[in-house]
C-alpha cells in the first residue's frame, strides 16, 4: 500500500485518514493539519517523510498566502525541511482543474456563462477560472482590493486584475506593508471603513449571477442574498451544500477531485500520481494528468443545493406607444397637466434622442422544469411618430445601444418589442451587429393571436367545426403580408374553411395565396386590398397591420358575434370604435400569463401577464435557446408552432382574454352570444363599453 502525507497550513480539525484504490493501487491518505503555524507544518513534514511514498503540501487561500512570491517562500521553506522526500504542490494540476470545470459547464449547460456577471473574490488564486470565463463573459469583477486592503473597490476587467497583480503584488510582499495592514486593521478609522467596504462587496454580489470564491472565503457571503446564485468552489462538503440550500443558492461547482467518497486537495492528487508512477512532480507531464483524471473519472461536479434550478437571463426593449405614455413617467407627468400641446410635441421629439435605460427588473419566472428567468425591460424614446419620422438607422443605432446595455446587464438573449421589431428590415440589421441573440417575438404573437381567438370563438359558440374537421366559418387577416399577418394566414388557412387576405400590397397577396394553397392543398383563399368589401361576413379578424392609428375597416359594418383579435401595436381599432360594438368581441391580441410570482413594473396588463412577444423571449431564455430566432418580415409557422409548444412547456398559458377596457368576464361573453342572436335587435351605437376591469 502507498501512503500519501498531506501537510497543510490549515486547522487541524479537518485532518482525516483515508484508503483507496488509485491506478490500479491501494493507497493510504493521511491528513495533517499545522492551524496556520508554518513552523509546525515543517515539523509534521519531519515526522511523516520517513513513512511517506509521496507528500502534498497545501496552503489555504489568504489574501497573504496566495502572492505568488509569498507561496513559493512557503513551499521552498517546506521543502528544505525534507529535502530528499517526493513533495508535490498541485500548482500546475490545480488551474488545470479549475478552467476545467469552467469548459465542462460550458459544454455541459450550454451558453451557462455567456454575458455572465461574475465576481472572483481572490483573482490570483482563481485565475484559470477568470482567463477561461473571460472567453463568454466580459462581465468579470473581482474583489481583491476590498481582500487585501478592506477598499471599497471592485476591479471590473481582467485587464485592471493583471495590472492590478503587478502593482499590489510587489507592495503586498513588503514587510512594511504588512505591518501597516496589520497596524491599519485594528485603527478606528478601519473600523469606521469597514462597513463601506463591507457594503461594496455586498452590493457586487447582488448584481452578480456566478461567484468564484475558495473554500475559506465562503464566510465572506455569509450575511449576503444569494437566491438564485451560482458558486464556483472548491471541496464541497455535505455541510457546504447544506449551507448553500439554506442561503439558496441555486447550483454550485466544484472544481476539487473526490477520492473514495471525500475531496481532496489537487496537492494529494499530484502526491497520488507520484507515487503510484514512482515520479517526482518536476517529472509528470499533461499526459500523466490526463491519464490519471480519465483513469480514475475524474470530473468537476455540478450540484444543485435545492433540486435543479437553473437561472436564464433576457433582455426586452420596449418604448412609449403615444405621448400620454411619455406623461405617466416621472418628471414628465406635470407637462401634460401644463401644457399637453406643443411642449408635449418637444419633449415627444427630444425623448426619442435620450440613450436606453432600465425601466424595469423582471424577476420570479419559475418553470415547472426547475428552470428560471429573470430580466430587465430596456426602455428606446421614440414614439411610433418619431420612429416612422426617422430613417431605419436612427432606430437601429437606439437598438445596438440598448443591446450593448443589455449585454453589460448579463442578459442572454433580447426581444424587441412594438415599433422596434418592424422598422426597417424587422430586426435582422440589428441581430447581424447585436453582441448578443435577438428575437422579434413574432413566431408567439401570431401563435397567441390565434390562440385567444380560437378560445374566444369557442366560448360565444358561434362557430362550429365542419365536415372537413375545419371550422365552417369565414376568418380575415387584415395586413396579411406583413410579418404576423402571413403566418396568421397560413395557419387559419389550416384551421379555417374560408381565409380571406387584406394588404394594400397586391403582389404579396398574390405570392401569398400561392404559398398558402401550396402548404395547405384544398384551402380557399379569397384576396382583397382592403378589409371594408369583405369584412360583413367574417366570423373571426385578426388584425395585424404597422398603421400606427390609420383606420384599416369599418366596424359598423362587421356581423354581430364576430370575434376580432388586434394583433397591433399601437391598436388597429380605438377604443372609440370598440364602443360602437357590444355585440363583437375586440380582443387585444393574445396575452401571456407567465409561471411563477412574477415581479416588475407595470406595462398596462395584469401583474405576471405580458405580451406575446415579451413571452417569446422568456421562453427562449427557459430553454435556454440563445439564438436569433424570429427574424424580418417572413415568420416560419414551424416556429410558431415551436414556440407554443414550448411555451407549454414552460408553464405558458394564455392569459385572460382582454379588451381595450380590461380583461372579459363571462358576462362580456354572454352579451356578445345573446346580442348575436338572428333574432335579438342590436344594440349597435349604444355606447356601450366591452370588458370592464375586474
Amino acid at each position: 500500500m502507498k501512503t500519501i502525507a498531506s501537510i497543510s497550513l490549515g486547522s487541524s480539525d479537518e485532518d482525516y485518514t483515508v484508503e483507496a484504490h488509485f491506478l490500479g493501487e491501494a493507497v493510504k491518505v493521511i491528513r495533517l493539519g499545522a492551524d496556520g503555524d508554518l513552523e509546525k507544518a515543517g515539523q509534521l513534514l519531519e515526522n511523516v517523510r520517513a513513512q511517506a511514498d509521496a507528500i502534498g503540501l497545501s496552503i489555504p487561500d489568504t489574501a497573504h498566502s496566495t502572492l505568488p512570491a509569498s507561496r513559493r517562500a512557503q513551499f521552498t521553506y517546506l521543502k528544505q525541511r525534507a529535502p530528499e522526500a517526493c513533495i508535490g504542490t498541485g500548482e500546475d494540476l490545480r488551474g488545470l482543474l479549475q478552467e476545467w470545470a469552467v469548459r465542462h459547464v460550458q459544454t455541459t449547460l450550454e451558453h451557462f456563462f455567456d454575458n455572465a456577471r461574475v465576481l472572483i473574490l481572490d483573482g490570483r488564486s482563481r485565475y484559470p477560472i477568470a482567463r477561461a470565463l473571460h472567453e463568454h463573459t466580459d462581465n468579470l469583477s473581482f474583489a481583491n482590493p476590498w481582500l487585501d486592503f478592506g477598499l471599497p473597490r471592485m476591479l471590473t476587467s481582467i485587464e485592471q486584475m493583471n495590472t492590478y497583480s503587478e502593482l499590489a503584488g510587489a507592495l503586498l510582499e513588503r514587510p512594511a506593508t504588512q505591518w501597516v495592514r496589520r497596524t491599519v486593521a485594528h485603527s478606528p478609522l478601519w473600523q469606521l471603513g469597514k462597513p463601506l467596504a463591507d457594503g461594496a462587496l455586498h452590493h457586487a454580489i447582488a448584481e452578480s449571477h456566478v461567484i468564484v470564491a475558495s473554500p475559506n472565503h465562503l464566510q465572506s457571503l455569509e450575511d449576503t442574498d444569494l437566491d438564485g446564485k451560482t458558486i464556483m468552489t472548491s471541496r464541497v462538503t455535505d455541510k457546504t451544500l447544506a449551507w448553500m440550500k439554506a442561503h439558496k443558492v441555486a447550483m454550485v461547482v466544484d472544481d476539487s477531485p473526490w477520492l473514495n467518497g471525500r475531496p481532496v486537495g489537487v496537492n494529494v492528487l499530484e502526491a497520488l500520481i507520484c507515487a503510484t508512477t514512482s515520479r517526482s512532480p518536476e517529472q509528470l507531464s499533461d499526459d500523466d494528468y490526463l491519464q490519471a483524471i480519465r483513469a480514475t473519472g475524474i470530473e468537476p461536479r455540478i450540484l444543485y443545493p435545492d433540486g435543479y434550478r437553473r437561472v436564464n437571463r433576457f433582455a426586452f426593449v420596449i418604448h412609449p406607444l403615444s405621448q400620454q405614455y411619455l406623461t405617466k413617467t416621472h418628471p414628465l407627468d406635470w407637462i401634460a397637466e401644463v401644457s399637453p400641446g406643443p411642449i408635449m410635441n418637444l419633449v415627444e421629439k427630444a425623448v426619442a434622442y435620450t440613450p436606453p435605460f432600465v425601466y424595469s427588473k423582471v424577476s420570479g419566472i419559475r418553470s415547472p422544469t426547475g428552470d428560471e428567468a429573470e430580466g430587465w425591460l430596456i426602455t428606446v424614446g421614440g414614439t411610433p411618430h418619431e420612429i416612422m419620422a426617422h430613417r431605419p438607422e436612427f432606430t437601429y443605432g437606439r437598438l445596438l445601444a440598448a443591446a450593448r446595455l443589455a449585454k453589460k446587464l448579463g442578459a442572454q438573449i433580447m426581444g424587441l418589442g412594438a415599433f422596434t421589431k418592424v422598422v426597417g428590415d424587422a430586426g435582422v440589421t440589428v441581430a447581424r451587429q447585436a453582441p448578443l441573440p435577438i428575437t422579434t417575438g413574432n413566431s408567439y404573437s401570431a401563435s397567441g393571436a390565434l390562440w385567444a381567438a380560437h378560445e374566444a370563438a369557442r366560448r360565444i359558440g358561434r362557430v362550429r367545426v365542419g365536415d372537413s374537421g375545419k371550422l365552417a366559418g369565414n376568418a380575415m387577416v387584415v395586413g396579411a403580408t406583413g410579418a404576423i399577418g402571413s403566418v396568421c394566414a397560413r395557419l387559419l388557412a389550416k384551421a379555417v374553411e374560408n381565409i380571406y387576405l387584406a394588404s394594400p400590397e397586391p403582389a404579396k397577396l398574390l405570392a401569398l395565396k400561392e404559398s398558402i394553397e401550396q402548404e395547405t392543398p384544398g384551402a380557399q383563399v379569397h384576396l382583397a386590398a382592403a378589409a371594408d368589401r369583405d369584412v360583413a361576413n367574417m366570423d373571426m379578424i385578426v388584425t395585424a397591420t404597422s398603421g400606427a392609428g390609420k383606420r384599416i375597416l369599418d366596424i359598423m359594418r362587421v356581423k354581430p358575434g364576430c370575434v376580432i383579435t388586434d394583433v397591433a401595436r399601437p391598436l388597429d381599432i380605438p377604443a372609440e370604435d370598440v364602443a360602437k360594438r357590444p355585440d363583437v368581441l375586440v380582443i387585444e391580441s393574445g396575452e401571456i400569463e407567465l409561471p411563477g410570482n412574477v415581479q416588475m413594473k407595470d406595462i398596462g396588463l395584469p401583474n405576471g401577464i405580458v405580451y406575446a412577444c415579451l413571452a417569446e423571449t422568456i421562453v427562449l431564455a427557459l430553454e435556454g435557446r440563445f439564438e436569433n430566432y424570429t427574424l424580418g418580415r417572413h415568420i416560419e409557422w414551424e416556429k410558431v408552432q415551436e414556440i407554443y409548444k414550448l411555451g407549454l412547456k414552460h408553464g405558458m398559458k394564455l392569459a385572460a382574454i382582454a379588451g381595450v377596457n380590461g380583461t372579459f368576464t363571462e358576462e362580456d361573453f354572454e352579451r356578445v352570444r345573446r346580442l348575436s342572436e338572428p333574432s335579438q335587435p342590436s344594440e349597435s351605437g349604444t355606447g356601450a363599453t366591452q370588458g370592464a376591469r375586474h
